[in-house]
């Protein structure tokens, strides 16, 4: 069973990977590579997020020719499902099974610094991994 007293901010990946909008395929995958990341946040120039980008969302695209001039756009998927840091892990785990994700974006409180921002990444491996955790 999820401990209902562990907070988000407590297992999340923090910071965030992110692209600018005008970012292509090909400099959307180096991205990733380069950080060893599975999913970043496509963001607008004011730092708002857009959407966000998974290995497997990069992989559907390769399918297409002339894949590598895809546009964040083409790529993104542009359901967000974000979650705040001070919120339960089970909450997040009923949200990920509710919605059929399998990541939600960590998004600042809107009372502290730079408001609403992302802060982080809640994978379901991050949920796992803690449930095993001594």
């Amino acid at each position: 069973m999820i401990a209902e007293n562990i907070q988000v901010k407590d297992v999340m990946t923090r910071g965030v990977v992110t692209v600018p909008m005008d970012s292509n395929a090909v400099e959307i995958a180096r991205t990733m590579a380069d950080n060893n990341v599975s999913a970043i946040v496509a963001i607008e120039e004011n730092g708002e997020t857009f959407g966000v980008i998974s290995d497997v969302d990069i992989l559907r695209k390769m399918k297409d020719k002339n894949w590598e001039i895809s546009s964040v756009e083409d790529i993104m998927s542009d359901l967000v499902e974000t979650i705040n840091p001070s919120s339960t892990v089970r909450d997040a785990a009923d949200l990920m099974v509710n919605k059929k994700v399998h990541r939600l974006i960590v998004m600042s409180e809107e009372t502290v610094g730079a408001s609403y921002r992302p802060v982080g990444i809640l994978s379901a491996r991050d949920i796992i991994k803690q449930l095993f955790q001594k």
